[in-house]
């Protein structure tokens, strides 16, 4: 095995023959060889919040055995190594030069762990590291903060070897714990017998209490497990935003989902499409690990994290001004960057709009600015379909730094700045997502935004040429004499509609 070099923050070591990567510099990729699957993940940039290019996973299940063997499954060691080929061949056609490849549990604790590194370095094209259990939970939690900075709690990596745990708080993680019971390793040693696989778990968790205090507060779910238990709780309460990332589930409610699941046969599950085939196997024993730890750690809910270990290792390299970003506005900005007519319209539509809202809380002033930033998401679609369209796209968008209400807020204003509607969409009105007050935040976010796109046509620079004033009766839009055409007929109409959101009546002023 390759031991790791150390990288100045800021920089991903280089695997690939060529200068290392620093923030900004072009694609960078991770691999991620685990007990059950590996992965690869290509990034577009070093980055706080960087798009995704390209996302893979193999289900190769080496660690499938290993209590009984004591060795890697050797049919799944050949699926891994033909995974790492192909990743090999995806990046090289991304002309990645950062790469960056771990492995876990199974290469760790394995007998012949060292034989496949050996292997799978020369597949891959560069060094492997493999991972202490306290490592693997370390950057986990540094993924799940990464998505979720203000996270409090338990963070739980569920591989198919290992549970990896981390507490944390005030966007630092803790005291860590790794223990072997992984669902792969768990089936194996309890030789597919559920009720015996709870007394293994039982047994492992009476070390919990090294972690200290964990009553009343959330459990941070990472892995594939727990994600495909968490789209079985999706479709069991109906709920219509398939967005895994900070999807919530009461600990009551987890329970009880999770004794069903663990004694569903693998016919059942296989006749489940939202769960692969797969990770049919595992699933049963990945709920009883959650039921047994829920229940063990006296947690108040699962929270689904979508952001892990991969996650963490980009994000342990980021230099620390980066790291500062608020996430939700890294990514909105990139993604204004990418794709809006006049980027620097953005900007300028919060600061102009920023009257209006001179009482807005800290958390809707970060998401009044994101509404800003997605602002002019869909001016290349056709007209009949950019209200419905930008709306679905930020509504699934795979931002951090957001959980499923602020999600639906700046979806819903988006929605608003090009509609104009009164009504809230129906994928909102039946999900039942937004209070009658998120919803009239939402409606005024998105109008003052379609206002100031009726008098800029989305040109930077014209915003300052009028000034927005609320009174305790009126919303005025001043306008110099000289530019007083500006005031047609979709101006007047659409300061009207703003008023009307605040209450108010709307006034146009000729200075």
């Amino acid at each position: 095995m390759s031991a790791a070099s150390r990288t100045a923050p800021g920089e991903m070591r280089n695997t690939a023959g060529s200068r290392a990567m620093k923030a900004g510099n072009g694609p960078v990729a991770v691999v991620d060889i685990g007990s059950n699957s590996v992965r690869l993940v290509i990034y577009e940039a070093l980055a706080r919040a960087p798009a995704v290019v390209h996302n893979e996973k193999s289900i190769c299940a080496i660690g499938r055995d290993m209590v009984s063997t004591g060795q890697l499954h050797r049919d799944g060691m050949k699926l891994a190594l033909a995974a790492l080929a192909r990743f090999r061949l995806l990046c090289d056609a991304h002309r990645v030069n950062a790469r960056e490849a771990v492995a876990t549990a199974a290469a760790r604790d394995a007998d012949n762990g060292q034989e496949f590194i050996r292997l799978a370095e020369p597949a891959w094209g560069g060094p492997i590291r493999i991972l202490s259990g306290e490592e693997e939970a370390r950057l986990a939690a540094e993924g799940v903060l990464a998505g979720t900075p203000g996270a409090d709690g338990l963070v739980a990596d569920l591989g198919g070897g290992s549970l990896d745990m981390v507490t944390v708080k005030a966007g630092r993680p803790g005291t860590a714990l790794t223990l072997p019971i992984g669902p792969l390793r768990l089936i194996d040693a309890a030789k597919g017998d559920p009720d015996k696989g709870r007394d293994i778990v039982d047994a492992s968790l009476r070390s919990l209490a090294a972690l200290g205090p964990l009553a009343g507060r959330s459990l941070y779910a990472v892995g594939g497990v727990w994600r495909s238990f968490a789209r079985l709780d999706m479709e069991d309460t109906g709920y219509r935003l398939h967005v895994l990332q900070n999807y919530e589930i009461p600990a009551s409610r987890a329970i009880k989902l999770c004794k069903v699941v663990s004694r569903l046969s693998r016919k059942s599950l296989d006749r489940m499409r939202i769960v692969s085939r797969r990770r049919a196997e595992a699933l049963p024993f990945g709920a009883i690990v959650l039921e047994r730890l829920l229940l063990a750690g006296g947690l108040k809910e699962v929270v689904i994290s979508a952001y892990g270990l991969r996650e963490g290792l980009l994000y342990a390299h980021l230099p620390p001004d980066e790291r500062e970003k608020d996430p939700l506005i890294a990514y909105a900005a990139a993604s204004n960057a990418r794709i809006s007519l006049a980027p620097a319209h953005a900007d300028e539509i919060f600061q102009w709009s920023g009257a209006l809202f001179s009482e807005e809380s800290a958390e809707l002033r970060r998401i009044r600015h994101t509404v800003c930033l997605f602002s002019d998401i869909a001016w290349r679609r056709h007209p009949d379909e950019r209200a419905l369209g930008a709306f679905t796209q930020v509504l699934t968008a795979p931002f951090p730094g957001a959980g499923h209400r602020a999600r639906a807020i700046i979806a819903t204003a988006v929605f608003h700045r090009y509609s104009g509607d009164e009504d809230n969409p129906r994928e909102i009105a039946l999900g039942n997502l937004l209070s009658e007050e998120d919803g009239a935040a939402a409606r005024r976010m998105g109008l003052a935004a379609r206002l100031a796109f009726a008098l800029s046509a989305s040109a930077a620079g014209q915003l300052a040429h009028y000034r927005l004033r609320m009174t305790a009766t009126r919303v005025l839009l001043e306008i110099s004499s000289r530019r007083e055409m500006i005031a047609g007929e979709s101006v007047q109409k659409r300061l009207g509609g703003l008023a009307a959101a605040f209450g108010r009546k709307g006034e146009i002023v000729i200075a």
